[in-house]
């Protein structure tokens, strides 16, 4: 094989071992952000049910707020 031939080969090979790796920690990161995500909605979707339980206690439904 020719020198030249190897080294365009060799180089070829770590930029995509460098893609690669680059891919991998914005996967890992995205993997990370969408676990943060999904404890975010569980606690909004458990606030929402507690809020939704004082909302029947004497609120009305089609009342105007105050500020029309």
């Amino acid at each position: 094989m020719d020198e030249q031939r190897l080294i365009e080969i060799e180089t070829k090979l770590a930029f995509q071992e460098d893609a690669l790796r680059q891919l991998s920690d914005a996967l890992a990161g995205q993997q990370q952000r969408v676990a943060d995500l999904e404890v975010l909605c569980r606690q909004l979707a458990a606030r929402l049910a507690r809020m939704g339980d004082g909302a029947d206690k004497g609120a009305a439904v089609d009342e105007v707020p105050p500020h029309y």
